[in-house]
């Protein structure tokens, strides 16, 4: 009886064992497709937005291109311009609406699609993404100071943000439901796997911190399904006792992942960030 009781144990044990390294071949050779979620767009593929703009194809090498899409106002109004890096679902397409709420405060908007989102080809890094980047903010520098270009972030563009205000000047960073580091997001979710080694993606936002001079704002919903609230409270913790470095999270209550912008506090808060 007891050799029997043994022999179970043993069994679900190999089960279990089993399961946890198919489910760690897939943490890892899928995590590209846990991350981004593209729509990508034929060349020849025609915006129609209900705001002024201006499409951009850059040329980055013979195997790559980048789009970009600036969402633009009167240069008598423009205060300067905000480099937004979006989320890791489908194209500019799906954020566009968003550019209102700078567009309204005479910002414009620069987009750009990552790699295999919209227009954007070649092939997507980690690397790739900062250097698409930085593409965009000289571009912008050609025309304004530094005191006009705000950073904005959202979700998996957070990182990307926060990599772009660690070594460029800007006049703010604003981050919209950030992580603190891909590992610390992939433990949330897959605390029993090595994630440290495992993650091909790392954007270490709490890193980047430590380099950032410019004001930094979070916006976070507290019921965020997809990256907890507890992600920007992390961040936040070395930096609560300094006040001197101007770093404040705005805690969206019951805000989710995808509808802060259904929020009045957020666009309150917002609209006083930019005015």
């Amino acid at each position: 009886m007891q050799k029997k009781i043994v022999r179970r144990i043993l069994k679900w044990v190999k089960i279990a064992v089993v399961i946890y390294i198919i489910c760690g071949f897939a943490l890892y050779f899928l995590q590209e497709k846990f991350l981004f979620h593209p729509k990508a767009l034929p060349p020849d593929h025609k915006f129609n937005f209900s705001i002024p703009f201006k499409e951009i194809d850059l040329a980055i090498s013979n195997e790559r291109n980048l789009s970009i899409v600036q969402f633009t106002i009167p240069d008598s109004i423009k205060k300067g311009i905000v480099l937004y890096f979006h989320g890791n679902r489908e194209n500019i397409e799906r954020y566009a609406p968003y550019a209102i709420n700078f567009t309204k405060n005479n910002y414009e908007v620069w987009m750009l699609d990552y790699p295999g989102f919209g227009k954007t080809t070649g092939e997507r890094n980690e690397q790739v993404m900062y250097a698409d980047a930085e593409q965009l903010y000289k571009m912008a520098r050609a025309g304004i100071s530094k005191d006009s270009i705000i950073i904005y972030g959202k979700s998996i563009g957070t990182g990307v943000a926060s990599w772009l205000a660690s070594v460029k000047d800007c006049k703010r960073l604003i981050l919209e439901t950030p992580y603190y580091s891909i590992e610390a997001l992939f433990s949330h979710y897959a605390f029993m796997y090595p994630v440290n080694w495992m993650a091909n993606y790392h954007f270490p936002i709490y890193q980047y911190f430590e380099k950032i001079e410019a004001p930094v704002t979070i916006f976070h919903g507290t019921n965020d399904e997809t990256i907890p609230y507890s992600q920007s409270e992390m961040l936040m913790q070395p930096w609560n006792e300094m006040p001197a470095l101007k770093r404040e999270l705005v805690a969206i209550e019951k805000g989710k992942h995808n509808n802060l912008n259904d929020f009045p506090g957020f666009h309150r808060k917002l609209d006083s960030l930019l005015q």
